[in-house]
């Protein structure tokens, strides 16, 4: 009884809401979209600073062999194109941090869904992660080399170790953080256990955990950088080191280009995951109608 008296309210007042609205007439312009300025603001300054960049190898204000012109860096990469090496190496660097972020979510989510909602577990488990969290993952590459070898494991392994904690911590903040009358109001509908954790703790958690993972994905490709130097044999980080050996300083540029791409398709990827699974969010309806 009670839901229907507030449908119907609910209702009168949407009709309330419409009455409102002046009508369109064929003068009156339909609201417009966001404007190709607008659309194009964020392109702005990379587009001047590779401007700047090209201006100042083409004079001569900074020596071409320190910094290779934006031409000479898209040769580069034509001629990798060209041998099939630059495909292979974003391929293999691709499968790194698809293997290592896989494995870090994962366990992150667990752990953090372990803690958030046990006490048991956050006594058991969380000291002992935040004392391997202030650990620098990066300085562990001469134990890995020792314990797994200079081939893949230890890679993924660094790459999982950077993914694991940002996805642990946002997942535990956000749960934590999940509006108690909201689970009280569950129960009073008679929700079980299960459907309470589905429906209202992971729905109310969903905007953290995915700042979580959009965090996470932008260390797994720093973490990379430096994984990659493990004498690699392959991947955008060998083709980096080889390129520095020979003094190829267009394809050491070309390499961090790529990384930085990479990375920023990657959180593309995320914010319009995020747009889809959060669509009830009120905040990410205003950012859609933008």
């Amino acid at each position: 009884m009670w839901s229907m008296q507030t449908s119907i309210a609910t209702s009168d007042a949407n009709m309330q809401e419409v009455a409102a609205i002046p009508p369109r007439t064929p003068d009156t312009p339909a609201r417009a979209g966001p404007g190709l300025a607008i659309i194009s603001l964020p392109w702005l300054v990379p587009v001047l600073i590779v401007v700047f960049w090209q201006m100042a190898s083409t004079f001569n204000w900074v020596s071409p062999t320190t910094l290779p012109a934006p031409s000479r860096v898209l040769a580069a990469a034509g001629d990798l194109l060209g041998t099939g090496e630059l495909q292979r190496g974003i391929l293999v660097s691709l499968g790194r941090i698809a293997a290592g972020f896989s494995i870090g979510a994962a366990i992150g989510l667990v752990l953090g869904f372990l803690v958030g909602m046990s006490h048991i577990a956050e006594g058991l488990v969380d000291r002992t992660l935040q004392m391997i969290r202030v650990i620098p993952h990066l300085a562990l590459v001469p134990l890995m080399i020792a314990w797994f070898g200079i081939g893949e494991t230890p890679k993924v392994i660094l790459v999982a170790m950077g993914t694991l904690f940002p996805v642990y911590l946002n997942t535990v903040n956000g749960i934590k953080n999940v509006d108690p009358r909201l689970i009280q109001l569950g129960q009073a509908y008679g929700l079980n256990q299960l459907q309470l954790v589905r429906d209202i703790v992971v729905m109310g958690a969903m905007p953290s955990i995915l700042t979580g993972i959009r965090y996470s994905l932008g260390v797994a490709w720093l973490t990379l950088v430096i994984a990659e130097t493990i004498n690699a044999q392959d991947g955008i980080g060998f083709i980096a080191q080889n390129a520095r050996e020979m003094m190829r300083n267009d394809r050491v540029i070309l390499a961090i280009l790529i990384y930085s791409l990479a990375g920023l398709l990657a959180d593309l990827i995320t914010r319009l995951i995020e747009r889809r699974v959060l669509r009830w969010n009120p905040s990410y309806q205003k950012r859609g109608a933008e």
